[in-house]
């Protein structure tokens, strides 16, 4: 199953920093980790949600990843608000094991920068400088 998930610029180094193959555990008080199932539900919240957001660095981006069917499906879709809304709740406990079902790597298919963004970025990647990406790996 394609999925997407919304992240800000913390997330997106750690996710770096696990070579694009897992995201970060979840924090206190984050009990589930919800990846969305639309790219425009997710670009929604990066780019209109993300770029305003100081603990999001003032950035949003657009991951797209893979993950085995049998493993997605033990999860229930949860649509909130709209029915374009539709997210798959992971249990925090449980994303170890999602992880380890992702095929392949995690990518990223959009950038979005608010007016507050600091840091330089690298226009031909379209990513802050200093954050290893090899598309092709």
């Amino acid at each position: 199953m394609i999925l997407f998930r919304p992240v800000g610029l913390h997330e997106l180094r750690l996710i770096a920093d696990a070579d694009w193959s897992a995201f970060p555990p979840r924090l206190p008080g984050q009990p589930i980790f919800y990846p969305v199932l639309d790219e425009a539900y997710a670009v929604q919240i990066a780019r209109d949600w993300n770029v305003t957001d100081a603990a999001s660095g003032y950035a949003g981006f657009v991951t797209r990843f893979d993950v085995d069917d049998a493993v997605a499906a033990r999860y229930e879709v949860q649509v909130v608000g709209s029915s374009d809304h539709r997210e798959l709740w992971v249990p925090a406990e449980e994303l170890d094991a999602f992880n380890a079902a992702i095929d392949g790597r995690i990518r990223v298919t959009q950038s979005f920068y608010g007016e507050r963004f600091a840091l330089a970025v690298d226009p031909a990647r379209n990513l802050p400088q200093g954050i290893r990406y090899d598309r092709d790996a």
